[in-house]
Parts: C-alpha cells; sequence; structure tokens
C-alpha cells in the first residue's frame, strides 16, 4: 500500500445505521456514522480491552462499544466511560485511531498514512461524470492490489483473456500504446491494438492521440480506473487492498443515454452481469501471477505493449519512497 495517499475503500451504500467493520490495508477497521450522516472510519480495536467496536452500536451520537460501553465520537475520542459516572472526565489518552475520511461520488475515501497534513484537499475524482447512473458490483480477488491494477493497465492481453468478449478481432499486435501524464497523479493511455498484418508495430513516438477520436483510458492513484468508452458511456473500476494477498474490486457501470429513472436503473442492473463475466476472466489468470505484489525492478521481461503497466510500476515507487522518507 502507498501511505500518504487519498484510498477509495468503501462504497457509501456499505455503511448504513450500524457499524461496519472491514479489512482494508491489511488492518482492521470500522466505518459508522452520526445522526447527521457523517462517516468515520476508526480501528476497529477498543483501547479499554481490545474487544471489536465493530460489534457495537451508535448510542447518542458516538459509537459504543460492546464490552463495557465506552463511547467515541467521529475523530476516535472517548467521551463516556459508564463505569465512572457520566460527569467524570474523560482522560486525553483516551482516543483510538482515526483515519480522515472522504464521503462523495457514492464512495468513501480513507487518508492512509502518519501524521495527516493541516488543510487536507480531497480526494480527485474522474471529470465528466454528471448527468450519469451507473450500476455496481463489488469483486473479490485473490490477489495483491498491484496485480490487480496492472490487469487493467495491459493492452495486450485482451484478445488471449477475452477472446470471445471485448477481445475478439484477433487484434494480437500492439500500436505504441501512448501514455499521457495529466500531472504527478493522473495519466491516460491510448490503446490501437490491431491485426497483425507482418508489419511491426508503431512506437509511442510516432503516435499523435486525438482525445476526441481515440480509445482511451484513465488511472488516478492510487486506485481508481475509467474506460472511456463512449461519451455517454464509461466502466469505473476501484482497487481497493483488503492486504497483501486480496483485494476487493468495485466496478462501476456509467451511462446517460437512458434517464427515464426506472428504465435507466434496469439498463444499469442488466449492464452488470456482463462486466462482472469480463473482470472474471481477467480473475481466472491474474490470482495466478507470481510474486503476488508487482514492483518497478523485478524478475519479468516486459516488452513495448507494457507502457502503461511501466509507467504505474515507476509512479508507485516513487510515491512508496517519498513515503519513507517523511
Amino acid at each position: 500500500m502507498i501511505p500518504g495517499q487519498w484510498n477509495v475503500v468503501m462504497d457509501s451504500t456499505q455503511v448504513k445505521g450500524r457499524p461496519v467493520g472491514v479489512t482494508r490495508m491489511g488492518e482492521k477497521l470500522v466505518f459508522w456514522r452520526d445522526h447527521a450522516g457523517r462517516v468515520s472510519c476508526l480501528r476497529d480495536r477498543c483501547i479499554h480491552r481490545g474487544a471489536a467496536l465493530s460489534k457495537g452500536k451508535v448510542v447518542d451520537d458516538s459509537l459504543q462499544c460492546p464490552f463495557h460501553g465506552f463511547g467515541y465520537d467521529l475523530s476516535g475520542k472517548v467521551v463516556r466511560i459508564p463505569a465512572n459516572g457520566k460527569h467524570t472526565p474523560v482522560p486525553e489518552r483516551f482516543h483510538v485511531r482515526q483515519y480522515p475520511t472522504h464521503e462523495a461520488h457514492g464512495f468513501i475515501w480513507i487518508w492512509w498514512g502518519e501524521n495527516p497534513p493541516e488543510g487536507l484537499p480531497p480526494p480527485r475524482f474522474f471529470d465528466g461524470l454528471e448527468g450519469f447512473s451507473y450500476g455496481r458490483a463489488y469483486d473479490p480477488w485473490d490477489a495483491h492490489y498491484s496485480r490487480v491494477i496492472e490487469n487493467q493497465l495491459d493492452v495486450a492481453h485482451l484478445p488471449f483473456v477475452h477472446y470471445n468478449t471485448i477481445g475478439r478481432g484477433d487484434r494480437t499486435l500492439v500500436n505504441g500504446p501512448v501514455v499521457q501524464w495529466v500531472d504527478d497523479d493522473m495519466f491516460y493511455f491510448y490503446v490501437y491494438n490491431r491485426v497483425d498484418d507482418g508489419t511491426p508495430p508503431r512506437r509511442p513516438e510516432e503516435i499523435t492521440p486525438d482525445p476526441a477520436r481515440d480509445f482511451r483510458l484513465g488511472f488516478i492513484f492510487p486506485n481508481l480506473w475509467q474506460n472511456y468508452i463512449s461519451d455517454d458511456v464509461r466502466v469505473l473500476a476501484a482497487f481497493v487492498p483488503v492486504d497483501d494477498a486480496h483485494t476487493l474490486l468495485y466496478l462501476r457501470f456509467y451511462q446517460r443515454f437512458v434517464r427515464l429513472p426506472l428504465l435507466r436503473d434496469i439498463v444499469n442492473w442488466l449492464a452488470m452481469p456482463g462486466n462482472r463475466y469480463i473482470a472474471h476472466q481477467d480473475r481466472r489468470v491474474v490470482v495466478t501471477q507470481q510474486p503476488k505484489p508487482s514492483a518497478l525492478r523485478m524478475d519479468e521481461q516486459l516488452i513495448q505493449a507494457d507502457r502503461p503497466i511501466i509507467e504505474y510500476r515507476r509512479r508507485r515507487q516513487e510515491l512508496m519512497e517519498a513515503a519513507k522518507q517523511k
């Protein structure tokens, strides 16, 4: 995992009235809401006797431990110790770790790292999705998050893994691909796969992308990806680290060609089985990759078609090294 980053970790619909215990980034966490709907993320362990806070309940806008009734506010501070009496002050040291939380676009992010900076800016998201509706699916993968991400940056696997779906057409030769960085944490990559006619693939520097015409995908560090299928159709994925060997794929199909509420919802629902089937074609292969995590320097012989993967590994390594120096 890359410290010092906003990570999508949950769908907003997964946190309702009761506390929700999950494993994310290799740690047990609890998510809960107060009466105003504000969401909080705390370490799922009471500082008193180590019980799981996720087994408790929300009482008077505090998360109540199921063991001895300690009450925690949104910041993780203990505000109530029933055994001490309601008028006894709570010492400042009674505080469980809280992770900065942001909710937008139907996702919940946490800022993963030590000592979050003052005035932490909100996480970024893909532009241009106003007016879209979406269907959603959650899919568990027995793979490291870096491998799941790289699968969506891999343009050469399509005719082999997806031979009967999105890879039909025998376009095995890869021109480019072209990677264009928007800034330090976001890039687009353009796909120009074609049938092998015996001529060599064109190099990335020989291609000038046309964003208005050419097929492209986008990635935002650390774990958001989008497929720009058309002006009215997108597929978006969040790659949520559970631990070093497991990832949750949060998959969404966005569209705006149908807007009537009931019909819109039917279309979004009908789109998800096909998207999940395509993801499972990938999953069958990705879970076999060894070693589980990828790295910039490792025993793999990469090729020109792997340019987006190389760029991802390079930037991921830079971010991890920068986090160690803080």
